[in-house]
């Protein structure tokens, strides 16, 4: 039976409308999406562009109802007062600073010193109750600070290291070891044990087939945990307020915390050593930023 075009064109397949449809309504998803993470981004960035903002403005602007915005007069006086001791002989805030950086830092290096061996031997190695052994390691960073805080405050001032920056030291790199054996051990896992095996049949010691072989692999997941480590001993606010008691080993948190109260509060100085007092972590964390997203994400996709 003989069909002609017009009446193969009327009865043939409806044109499909549905790919336009549907990528119209996927723009107008990613326009919601984007909208509502807009909204989301400047709630969480306000408090943030406030202090810098704060930082930078005269004090009778800071206290100026209603706030002012836009129009206010610039001034770098506050961050000039967290470097310089003032007339009344308050130590600057500086100084909680330096005491932040030594403590922080030496801290970290400790933490990763010794973590970084253990978690690897609890990766390698047939340890007797590993899995005991690993929850209890654990469990030390289950209690918050101020539980433990007054026992160690006693035994601090018995053995001379309350107001002391190695007691602080000690007490932070005793809080990020086990942090930094669970997080490592899981890096340690994702490297073949296989490459020590070789290099010790080319005559290397497991301890030269580690250095060698395995801990070059471990770099991203070491900037890793140092990066957290550091965040830990850099905020740390409860064993800085109680074992300490002079500004010249007080470290900054609490030294900015100090700002805070009396009569009057200087807004500006307390947002400008605030802004101070972030810049170090996140240039630490932007100079290992390569190290620090390949060592979250390591382990992340598995063969």
């Amino acid at each position: 039976m003989a069909v002609s075009v017009d009446e193969a064109v009327s009865t043939g397949p409806a044109p499909d409308h549905g790919p336009p449809a549907r990528r119209l309504g996927g723009r107008g998803r990613s326009v919601v999406e984007i909208a509502l993470l807009t909204v989301l981004a400047v709630v969480m960035l306000f408090p943030v562009l406030w202090m810098l903002e704060t930082s930078i403005k005269e004090n009778r602007d800071v206290y100026a109802i209603p706030a002012k915005f836009f129009d206010f007069a610039v001034t770098l006086q506050h961050y000039k007062d967290v470097f310089v001791a003032q007339g009344d002989g308050r130590t600057p805030v500086s100084v909680n600073f330096l005491n932040s950086v030594v403590v922080a830092g030496a801290s970290t290096v400790l933490a990763t010193v010794l973590g970084v061996p253990a978690a690897w031997a609890y990766s390698r190695f047939a340890v007797k109750a590993k899995k005991d052994q690993l929850f209890f390691i654990l469990s030390t960073r289950f209690m918050p600070p101020v539980v433990v805080v007054i026992p160690i405050f006693l035994m601090y001032r018995q053995i001379g290291l309350y107001d002391n920056k190695l007691g602080l030291i000690l007490i932070y790199t005793a809080f990020n070891v086990p942090f930094t054996i669970w997080m490592m051990k899981g890096f340690v896992d994702e490297v073949p044990a296989e490459y020590e095996d070789a290099a010790m049949l080319d005559g290397y010691t497991r301890l030269q087939a580690f250095w060698r072989y395995t801990l070059p692999l471990l770099v991203p997941g070491i900037a890793a945990t140092a990066v957290f480590a550091l965040i830990f001993s850099w905020n740390e606010f409860v064993f800085a307020t109680f074992l300490t008691s002079s500004d010249s080993v007080r470290t900054a948190p609490p030294a900015i915390a100090g700002l805070i109260g009396g009569t009057t509060t200087d807004w500006g100085l307390v947002a400008a050593a605030s802004v101070v007092f972030a810049l170090p972590v996140l240039v630490f964390a932007y100079l290992v930023r390569k190290h620090l997203i390949a060592g979250v994400t390591l382990g992340a996709v598995r063969r």
